[in-house]
């Protein structure tokens, strides 16, 4: 037992034990502020009791020997570090008026409304120091008090800033440097996960912007997660099991995302946290109810995320021999839920003005289209790293490939890439699975170098290669004419649109907007049919001067006739005569033999 050295040099007639330490003191100057000493010695048998034991004392020996030298009437200095204890302890003592003017409870009050409660660093400090003493903290309700002001303190903060920004931008003033407006959340990372979340919830009641407690959160969760290790000195040591650090792990991560705001398509966290949050619940054996939330999340603002936000490793179950790289059961839900949630919209959309609907589905500009056509490369992009998987199964692969619906892809050239490394990868695939990958691949939307590579490409079927010379023919027969045979030839104009590497937007209607389609293609279909009649009537009469013309001056001519050659035997397949110019496009019933059916499930 630690002996404290006596506080005054008159002998003491009385001995404290607190703990391991023990106080030689006087009676007198105890019994005069402590309530809790003064009845402890009344109630002894024992008058000449000369020591007494205070358990659980709060804050300890060194929050006692403090109070112990305001009883002898001695300077104690009250700091944001001993202001937690002081309180603490002058509630357990009973160090209150009613033993004393000015006791040590009083003057820790003062304390608190006049240095901690308004200042928010002040309080989030103090609460800090709290954790040590919380049932006692919790009981006098330090804990909620502390909160509660951080909370409209910080809401205040937020409300002086904005009308501070209104008052320079309304005058005309020059903006001078300010801080951060989340300076006081970073301070929060020093709080446990319980006081964090009671504080973030506070805060969130109070009225706190939601980027605001997007970028608390995130700078807790870094700091938590990161920090896990190097804050734990069992865990340095060695000592800890690693189980015991996946469920703290997975604590933390379950309570991020219980904090995090409103699931929507523009919410203020970023999606490299919301994947990260993601791998480390997985990694962590985090629910399912938390893994299917983060999932969610990730789904609304997929138009938001690289490729590596869903390169989610595979976990090992079973033979790992035959464990893919990456898990792609996972990525399927991620794009289900950004299709469905689109067609959930387009459901209400016939609700809307006709000119809302416009803007929505057929501009190339219009949000969704942009949305469609970022989502569309980031999965070609992911085809192409899984495709190089051995252990990754075709039916997997393919139900991938087959996600998209037809007028998310622009340009083909990226799911091609990754369907000709996949059947590299896989040799021994299947001729009906080869089949049904290479149907996923819409030949027209194929760049000119995609196109040559495909007809030399062994790995693909022959009526894939058939199908690719067939379009290139029809391209180059519609280049030689000058675009004027465009409706015999199915409106090539729109069947190869924006072929630039720069992905831009594809004026194309989505077919899962048939209620919008249909209601304004049929307005237009009677008008469309005459002008094209006219159209038609005079394109006959110039069609055979025009084409002897072309015939004698176009240089490609021998090119031409040379193609055109090599292609003889395929002409009774396509019967290019028997297309009709209806509408620019081609009949569903002459479809072509190779012609791709995408599905909209997922398999």
């Amino acid at each position: 037992m630690f002996a404290c050295r006596p506080i005054s040099d008159v002998s003491s007639d009385l001995t404290v034990e607190v703990g391991t330490s023990s106080f030689p003191l006087h009676k007198f100057p105890l019994v005069s502020r402590s309530g809790r000493i003064r009845k402890i010695l009344l109630e002894a048998k024992d008058n000449k009791i000369c020591k007494i034991n205070l358990p659980a004392v709060p804050g300890g020996g060194e929050a006692f020997e403090l109070a112990a030298k305001f009883c002898y009437g001695m300077n104690v200095d009250i700091t944001l570090a001993n202001i937690a204890s002081l309180r603490c302890i002058a509630h357990y003592l009973e160090m209150t008026e009613e033993f004393a003017d000015k006791n040590l409870e009083s003057r820790a009050e003062a304390y608190l409304k006049d240095n901690v409660l308004p200042n928010i660093s002040h309080s989030i400090s103090v609460l800090h120091h709290c954790e040590r003493l919380l049932s006692v903290a919790e009981d006098i309700n330090l804990v909620l008090r502390l909160i509660n002001a951080i909370a409209s303190n910080a809401c205040k903060e937020q409300l002086t800033s904005g009308l501070s920004k209104l008052d320079h931008n309304f005058q005309g003033k020059v903006v001078e440097p300010e801080t951060p407006s989340d300076w006081w959340g970073k301070s929060l990372a020093v709080l446990n996960l319980d006081f964090f979340q009671r504080v973030l919830s506070a805060v969130k009641s109070k009225g706190l912007k939601q980027d605001m407690i997007s970028k608390i959160l995130i700078n807790y969760a870094q700091t938590s997660l990161q920090g896990l290790l190097a804050r734990d000195p069992n865990v340095m040591k060695g000592s800890l099991p690693d189980l015991d650090l996946i469920k703290k792990q997975r604590v933390m991560v379950e309570a991020i995302v219980s904090l995090l705001p409103t699931q929507s398509r523009k919410s203020s966290v970023p999606m490299g946290f919301l994947s990260s949050l993601l791998k480390t619940a997985i990694g962590s054996s985090a629910s399912i109810l938390c893994r299917s939330d983060l999932e969610r999340r990730i789904g609304l603002q997929l138009d938001q995320a690289i490729l590596e936000d869903i390169l989610i490793p595979a976990t090992s179950h079973g033979n790992s021999h035959s464990i893919t790289m990456y898990d792609t059961d996972l990525v399927l839900r991620i794009f289900a839920i950004f299709l469905n949630l689109d067609e959930d919209e387009d459901e209400d959309n016939h609700l809307r003005d006709e000119s809302e609907m416009v803007y929505d589905f057929d501009s190339p500009g219009s949000p969704k289209q942009s949305s469609i056509l970022k989502v569309s490369k980031l999965l070609d992009n992911y085809l192409t790293e899984v495709a190089v998987d051995s252990n990754l199964s075709p039916s997997k692969f393919i139900a991938l490939a087959e996600l998209l619906p037809d007028h998310a892809r622009v340009v083909s050239d990226g799911l091609y890439r990754a369907v000709d490394i996949f059947l590299k990868v896989h040799p021994n695939i299947k001729d009906s699975e080869r089949y049904r990958l290479c149907k996923t691949i819409d030949c027209q939307k194929l760049s000119q170098e995609a196109c040559s590579h495909a007809a030399q490409n062994e790995r693909l079927p022959v009526q894939m290669a058939v199908q690719v010379l067939y379009f290139e023919q029809i391209r180059l027969r519609n280049a030689m004419n000058g675009g004027h045979n465009q409706f015999f030839f199915g409106s090539l104009q729109g069947q190869f649109p924006q072929r630039s590497g720069s992905g831009a937007g594809s004026g194309a209607i989505s077919p899962r907007d048939n209620y919008a389609s249909v209601r304004r293609e049929n307005r237009e279909l009677k008008l469309e049919v005459a002008r094209m009649r006219m159209r038609l009537t005079d394109l006959e009469k110039d069609h055979v001067s025009m084409k002897q013309d072309l015939v004698r001056s176009h240089p490609g001519n021998k090119l031409f006739k040379s193609f055109t050659k090599k292609l003889s035997k395929l002409h009774s397949l396509f019967r290019l005569s028997a297309i009709k110019p209806l509408g620019g496009k081609a009949n569903s019933e002459s479809r072509f033999l190779f012609q791709k059916r995408r599905r909209h499930s997922v398999s």
